[in-house]
């Protein structure tokens, strides 16, 4: 039996999350993040939070637009990417729904101040096509977040995703950032201990 080329296992398991988001109605997954968002905003890692990097969900995504002004309200520093090159993202301050505009991807991105203290962020809450029991993120496959995340070297990072996304394992390679705790649509999930 040979050794699956993990690129075409990534790109296997993104199909089939695609198809599995079809299959759901909005209201589902409008469900799925509300209970997301809730138990963020009481989470002790948020609470205990100042500066938190998040960002702005793409329609396919758990939605984080109530969150983030949530976290605004809280008196947090919220930190939303913004796509600048083939291969790099910034961070910059988000300072409400009217400082946002589209940019790559569709994606809205903040026009905020750029911030460059990563060291002094609490927490990264992050999107991802699949999370598995020992926090391994499949990502769309361009590799912004993998690239970004080393560089906070104080924050705990978390996951978010819809139910159908949390799967037993996700292929991985040693570039992937893992995460240290995974929140899905119908519970927290507890990850396996890491040696």
């Amino acid at each position: 039996m040979g050794i699956t080329d993990p690129r075409e296992a990534k790109q296997r398991l993104r199909t089939q999350i695609r198809s599995l988001k079809r299959e759901r109605t909005p209201q589902d997954l409008a469900v799925q993040s509300q209970y997301t968002a809730f138990r963020l905003l009481s989470h002790p890692r948020v609470l205990g939070s100042k500066v938190i990097m998040a960002y702005h969900s793409l329609s396919d995504e758990v939605d984080t637009r109530i969150l983030l002004d949530r976290l605004l309200s809280m008196g947090k520093t919220v930190l939303l990417p913004q796509v600048t090159g083939a291969s790099t993202m910034v961070l910059r301050h988000y300072e409400g729904p009217e400082s946002l505009k589209e940019g790559a991807f569709g994606i809205m991105e903040p026009v905020g101040e750029l911030f460059s203290d990563y060291s002094s962020i609490n927490l990264a809450i992050v999107p991802g096509m699949a999370f598995d029991l020992n926090g391994h993120r499949l990502g769309r496959g361009k590799g912004y977040y993998d690239r970004l995340l080393p560089q906070l070297t104080n924050a705990y990072k978390i996951g978010i995703c819809f139910d159908f996304q949390m799967r037993e394992s996700v292929p991985y390679d040693e570039r992937d950032v893992v995460m240290d705790e995974v929140i899905e649509g119908s519970h927290p999930f507890p990850l396996r201990r890491r040696g």
